[in-house]
């Protein structure tokens, strides 16, 4: 009943991202003879202590599962289950400020772009303009239909389900329009709501054969990478608009962070030398020497 109405609190991916999470920690807890609702601090800390030095996550990682586990501690104090919330003062590993994934070049987007574009497959196209040049969550790009494209004040858009169900306009640029009716073809828009991208059996695209779509694609743009996960191309995405040097504001808010200090995560260019303030200063006060 604890883990239900923690979960209760959420929907759509969101609540899938923290049901796997609450999972593992569940997990690690039954093969210890551990109740989880007699776990104290020191149990937690070392669940911490595991996840770095057997599993070896990431500190992005780790601290991501560790506010679910404390989220659902909350909910056990809030619901009268717990007294305290044995996890509010456990030690989490610092999150680096820049993130370690670099994302793709310009002239690697540049490359899979052209690549998709003469693909076979439509989808294709669509797919890898939807996530590096709108900058789409993989979720929210397999989720569309083609009932979502419309126009608003003279604009293409889409409608766009994101995280917590909240539903955005993204404007979309003419190469992309163009990608996304390529991918439609001669397909209806009116009978009853059709998913935009498809597979290869004609069903909607999920993100595991997007995933697999993408390997493909980059091997064929011969991009070597370990990985070509979906969210590089978002990660793309931000890197590259902050390198066309728009305004992080403006950034975050087509990027959709409900926290600039996550879009400043991407920002690459910050910690270089050539934007360095005191370039700006020295050019200032030599105007009066």
């Amino acid at each position: 009943m604890a883990i239900a109405a923690h979960l209760a609190r959420y929907r759509g991916e969101t609540r899938r991202h923290a049901e796997s999470h609450l999972r593992a920690y569940l997990t690690w807890c039954q093969l210890r003879g551990l109740d989880p609702l007699q776990a104290r601090r020191p149990h937690i800390e070392l669940y911490v202590r595991w996840m770095q030095e057997t599993q070896r996550f990431a500190a992005s990682t780790v601290s991501r599962r560790m506010s679910v586990v404390a989220g659902f501690y909350r909910t056990c104090v809030i619901d009268a289950v717990l007294e305290h919330p044995p996890a509010d003062y456990v030690r989490r590993p610092n999150v680096p400020p820049e993130s370690p994934t670099l994302g793709l070049s310009h002239l690697q987007l540049e490359a899979l772009l052209a690549t998709s574009r003469d693909s076979a497959n439509p989808c294709d196209f669509a797919l890898v303009c939807l996530l590096g040049l709108l900058g789409l969550r993989i979720f929210e790009a397999c989720a569309l239909d083609i009932a979502d494209l419309g126009e608003e004040h003279g604009h293409r858009v889409l409608r766009v389900v994101g995280k917590g169900h909240k539903v955005v306009l993204v404007p979309l640029a003419p190469a992309v329009g163009r990608s996304v009716d390529r991918a439609i073809g001669d397909r209806s828009r009116d009978h009853g709501r059709q998913p935009l991208l498809l597979n290869t059996r004609g069903g909607r695209l999920d993100r595991h054969s997007a995933t697999r779509r993408l390997k493909h694609l980059a091997a064929d743009a011969r991009i070597r990478l370990p990985r070509m996960p979906p969210h590089m191309l978002r990660h793309t995405y931000v890197t590259t608009v902050l390198d066309a040097g728009v305004d992080l504001r403006d950034v975050q808010i087509a990027a959709r962070h409900a926290d600039p200090r996550t879009t400043m995560r991407y920002d690459r260019a910050r910690t270089t030398l050539d934007r360095h303030p005191n370039y700006i200063l020295a050019a200032y006060t030599a105007l009066g020497t």
